[in-house]
């Protein structure tokens, strides 16, 4: 396992290095001139002299490939850049952010878990029952609903018309609810389904029908055999819905007024403030290649037959 981890994490260093380039050349060959982004951020004048100074500050008077080996140099060493509109280190200001949308995206991780969990086991118990309909409806709902559609549904509902949920701003729990709702929405849904679908193939499996003639209770056969067998794909998939919940976190934070790195990043975006544009894409990209990582490892350690070496055991 440990050189499985090794290896890689070998695999990060190449593969962070052209992500890393793709950002800087998105960013850099686009129509935007980052100098005068830089002084209408600055409310200085866009005078050619004071143009012609701003590029030489940000370096842009140095072919593209060098401004990127100069980039990249202080990026290893933890140096960002500056944010043009605030004036200050991006890398602080990411960390200074971060805790809020963690904590954002891991009640959203927990509620997901849980109740994608929960509605699939019921809906895959109840089989063209009444519990089956109700979770189809819900997945349907989730998957046909954009999330910033549904965030405004439940500003509208819960917020204004009851009064029982704070509409914006971070706080306890109250504050947290809707949005973590919001994001969580989707990802939830197509767990549910998909757990369902599984377990209802694994239910239909050899091993269930001989565990069965041998008597094994049938809350064994469903946790042991069906359940264990059934979350295989969702483990899959669950490195993906990790990126997705951080990066639902851009348009949600907005929406709901809690100041973390999403909505840091959309005011970046809107202002066409490129050094924090490219420290959130960065850390997107790593975020989305350790939640991989992670997957991987506890795919082999749910199914035995998984070894590290990428191919399944024997026996």
């Amino acid at each position: 396992m440990i050189a499985f981890i090794f290896r890689r994490l070998l695999w990060f260093i190449p593969m962070l290095f052209i992500a890393s380039l793709i950002i800087f050349l998105m960013l850099r060959l686009g129509p935007s001139d980052p100098a005068m982004d830089y002084l209408r951020l600055s409310h200085i004048p866009p005078t050619p002299q004071a143009l012609s100074d701003t590029r030489h500050l940000l370096g842009l008077d140095q072919p593209i490939f060098q401004q990127y080996l100069h980039w990249l140099k202080r990026a290893l060493q933890g140096d960002f850049g500056s944010s043009y509109a605030y004036q200050r280190p991006v890398l602080q200001d990411m960390l200074h952010f971060m805790p809020a949308t963690l904590q954002l995206a891991g009640f959203a991780l927990i509620m997901m878990l849980f109740f994608s969990l929960l509605l699939g086991v019921w809906a895959a118990r109840y089989h063209h029952a009444l519990p089956d309909h109700i979770v189809r409806a819900i997945a349907f709902l989730g998957v046909s609903m954009p999330n910033f559609w549904l965030g405004f549904l439940l500003i509208g509902f819960f917020s204004v018309t009851l009064h029982w949920l704070p509409a914006s701003g971070r706080g306890g729990l109250s504050h947290i609810v809707l949005p973590a709702i919001t994001i969580a929405f989707m990802s939830l849904s197509i767990n549910a389904r998909l757990l369902r679908s599984t377990m209802l193939t694994a239910a239909g499996q050899r091993h269930v029908l001989y565990a069965r003639l041998r008597g094994v209770p049938e809350s064994v056969i469903e946790r042991s055999h069906i359940l264990r067998n059934g979350l295989l794909p969702i483990l899959t998939v669950l490195g993906m819905n990790i990126g997705e919940l951080l990066g639902g976190t851009l348009v949600i934070e907005t929406i709901f007024g809690w100041p973390g790195i999403g909505r840091y990043a959309v005011m970046a975006i809107f202002n066409r403030d490129y050094p924090i544009i490219q420290c959130f894409t960065l850390f997107m990209v790593t975020i989305f290649m350790f939640c991989n990582l992670l997957i991987d490892l506890l795919y082999a350690w749910v199914d035995p037959r998984i070894s590290f070496s990428g191919r399944r055991g024997q026996g």
